[in-house]
């Protein structure tokens, strides 16, 4: 059995997905835990009948978030739109076992402040002609872990931010939980 948590801050859309998409897989379970109290990710996870906890952006400073993930004998962290760096002690524990998912193609669009509307609209402001997403692996530094898999999609002149937006979320959801599965079946 893996267990998985999922770290997420906001909607949880992308952690809703990622779970339905294990749903059949007994050798999976997974648990949330967000930096947010009111993170709508919290009303998935219960919808989903998934356990869900929160701990603030000092208690992952100060160790608290590193001695829940393994009380809860965790294996693998997945960042789903979560929006705090991750600290020092859990890189440590946890090195080559956390994954991100970043709304646009690293390197380009990345680095502190550079996630959700803010990505889309800089996409759109440079007249890119592409965008799409970048799984990678999570180190010290914002969104330059080796990058494990990137999928593209056209943005077109009239795409306004939130078209952008829309084509990203679809490859998100088609690819995020595939990628998470390869990546356990090759760590087993």
């Amino acid at each position: 059995m893996k267990k998985i948590a999922l770290l997420a801050s906001g909607s949880g859309s992308n952690v809703e997905n990622i779970i339905c998409y294990f749903r059949n897989k007994s050798e999976i379970s997974f648990f949330v835990l967000s930096n947010k109290e009111d993170a709508y990710v919290h009303q998935r996870a219960k919808k989903l009948n998934i356990l869900s906890y929160t701990i603030n952006k000092n208690g992952f400073e100060t160790g608290k978030a590193l001695m829940l993930l393994k009380e809860n004998k965790t294996d693998f962290i997945v960042l789903a739109g979560f929006l705090l760096k991750v600290p020092e002690d859990i890189l440590k524990n946890y090195q080559g076992r956390i994954i991100n998912i970043h709304p646009a193609l690293l390197p380009k669009y990345g680095g502190k402040g550079m996630y959700g509307s803010h990505v889309h609209e800089a996409v759109v402001a440079n007249k890119e002609t592409e965008s799409g997403i970048t799984i990678h692996h999570v180190n010290e530094n914002y969104d330059e872990g080796q990058i494990i898999f990137q999928s593209r999609c056209v943005i077109s002149p009239a795409d306004t931010p939130e078209d952008v937006a829309a084509k990203v979320h679809a490859l998100e959801y088609e690819h995020f939980p595939k990628i998470i599965e390869q990546i356990i079946e090759r760590k087993n």
